[in-house]
């Protein structure tokens, strides 16, 4: 089950392990409102513990991870592809403009993290050891003490990135690549989301009238139809399945990384909570790892390859 083919998911067999303030769930929820998918909604805590979803994923512990059985899926723009070969229509790259969208999402980063820090710095309601949890996420910490000092210059880095979306959009078009939604339209929508759920941060984007209903049309998509989830029940629902990712190897791999061999994957920069176990299959663009759980069983975890790091384990 790598996502180069289309997979075979009966209605409704998609989990979604997410939290609702997170804007990286957002993104996703959006993508299964524009795919027109049933899910089943499982809600995770935002700090950790977080004994179920680590059951599933072995030690990834980020918002939010898509569950079909017994494989479990980490990092959105993993997921994404995994939606779009679950149901190809719409599609999330019309018009060859895969490479367009995640370029963007890579600039969508420092648009999240600018978002990231005024939501923080703005009185964004958190749990107690919000900053706590996720300062063990950055190497080195978080210096909210920097933020601070720091926030004027972000006011203008965030102002001239959402100048640069504005005059995209600025031409009439609906989407950002044109007259179709795509990938790159919920990449960049997320941290608009995050932005809008403060009055503070929500009144940076007043001047920008085009990118306010870009993101009121993508909003509109929704998020499909949702059947809650405890996440206990999607752990259950994991140790009665069984994988469906098959051995492979990749060829063309630059390491000759072979199915069988123990290896960890991890990201390169953010969130370095390893996960490791037996590689069972392998593409260009993503890594899937046998792991054995207690209480979950036999579960396979699919990573991507950009921006994460696999060594021996």
């Amino acid at each position: 089950m790598m996502t180069n083919c289309r997979y075979a998911v009966p209605a409704g067999d998609l989990v979604l392990h997410h939290y609702w303030m997170s804007p990286y769930a957002e993104k996703v929820r959006c993508i299964l409102g524009f795919k027109h998918l049933p899910w089943k909604s499982v809600l995770i805590p935002v700090v950790m513990p977080k004994a179920d979803l680590l059951a599933l994923t072995g030690g990834y512990r980020k918002t939010p991870v898509l569950q079909i059985g017994a494989d479990v899926f980490c990092d959105t723009d993993l997921i994404a592809r995994v939606l779009d070969a679950v149901q190809p229509d719409p599609p999330l790259f019309p018009d060859g403009t895969e490479a367009l969208c995640y370029a963007l999402g890579a600039w969508q980063q420092q648009l999240f993290v600018l978002a990231f820090e005024m939501l923080g710095l703005g009185g964004a309601p958190m749990p107690d050891n919000f900053v706590e949890d996720r300062a063990k996420m950055f190497e080195g910490g978080l210096d909210v003490g920097r933020m601070v000092q720091e926030l004027p210059a972000k006011r203008d880095q965030l102002r001239a990135k959402l100048d640069i979306l504005e005059r995209q959009l600025g031409d009439g078009r609906p989407f950002v690549l044109g007259a179709r939604a795509s990938l790159a339209d919920f990449s960049l929508y997320h941290p608009i989301f995050a932005l809008r759920a403060l009055p503070a941060t929500a009144a940076a984007l007043e001047p920008f009238s085009a990118v306010l209903a870009w993101a009121d049309r993508i909003a509109g998509f929704g998020h499909g139809t949702m059947q809650e989830l405890s996440s206990a029940a999607a752990v259950e629902i994991a140790r009665a399945a069984t994988p469906q990712t098959g051995s492979s190897s990749d060829p063309d791999d630059p390491n000759g990384r072979l199915p069988g061999e123990r290896v960890s994957v991890v990201h390169a920069d953010f969130g370095r909570d390893p996960v490791v176990g037996e590689l069972v299959a392998s593409s260009v663009h993503e890594i899937a790892i046998r792991r054995r759980d207690e209480r979950a069983g036999e579960v396979i975890v699919h990573l991507p390859r950009e921006r994460y790091v696999v060594l021996p384990a």
